[in-house]
């Protein structure tokens, strides 16, 4: 399957994308979302996974975004998103509320991550969360060598501009989920050209070539 990179939009910078047109990465969580479920997609950005989901999975989905700019570009495409900040706004939901909530490309932006994975898997039975892999080759490459902050295809930004104030890598959420309790139902990492690498991998392989990683969790008992 031939993939390329797009310029960047609301919520990654350069993305792999299949010919469709949809983010390698959204259409990874979207195989993880029941066909009809209730869906809040945390961070929804311009809406491109609430669209997807939508048309492939026919949900009923809401979304929070904290930007104006994106709110209003959902909006326009007919979707039911609000104005809201992932660190303060979940616990204003009731639990059970949802059957899933997604949080996109979003968790090293939060400023409360634990708390945050923890408002999600209360309000649903199952929480979907992605992220930019802070452990990958190239990243610890340009730390080691270069001797400066990392910038690669979906970790663009300079150290002094950049949204992400808690970069993370695959290991560091395996064990986050293993402190809190969470139950890795699913997980896949992709590569560079947004392919997923084997699933019998181990977590060490995962963590030094998976660029991003999609993890399916849900409450233990």
């Amino acid at each position: 399957m031939m993939l390329m990179r797009l310029k960047r939009d609301l919520t990654m910078a350069e993305a792999a994308r299949g010919p469709g047109g949809a983010r390698v990465d959204l259409l990874a969580v979207a195989e993880m979302v029941a066909p009809g479920a209730k869906v809040l997609d945390v961070g929804c950005g311009d809406g491109e996974l609430l669209r997807l989901l939508g048309e492939t999975r026919g949900v009923d989905g809401r979304g929070i975004e904290l930007s104006r700019e994106g709110v209003n570009e959902c909006v326009a495409k007919g979707l039911a998103v609000i104005q809201g900040d992932a660190d303060t706004d979940l616990a204003d939901y009731p639990n059970d509320a949802f059957d899933y909530v997604i949080l996109s490309q979003t968790l090293q932006a939060t400023r409360q991550p634990r708390v945050v994975v923890e408002h999600m898997l209360r309000i649903a039975r199952h929480a979907i969360v992605s992220f930019p892999n802070f452990g990958h080759w190239q990243v610890r490459m340009q730390l080691l060598f270069a001797g400066h902050m990392p910038q690669t295809d979906i970790l663009p930004y300079s150290w002094y501009d950049t949204p992400n104030i808690h970069h993370c890598t695959i290991k560091d959420f395996q064990t986050l989920c293993a402190e809190t309790g969470v139950k890795m139902e699913r997980a896949v990492a992709l590569n560079a050209w947004g392919s997923p690498l084997r699933l019998n991998a181990p977590w060490w392989f995962w963590n030094l070539f998976g660029e991003q990683a999609v993890f399916l969790l849900s409450r233990k008992g």
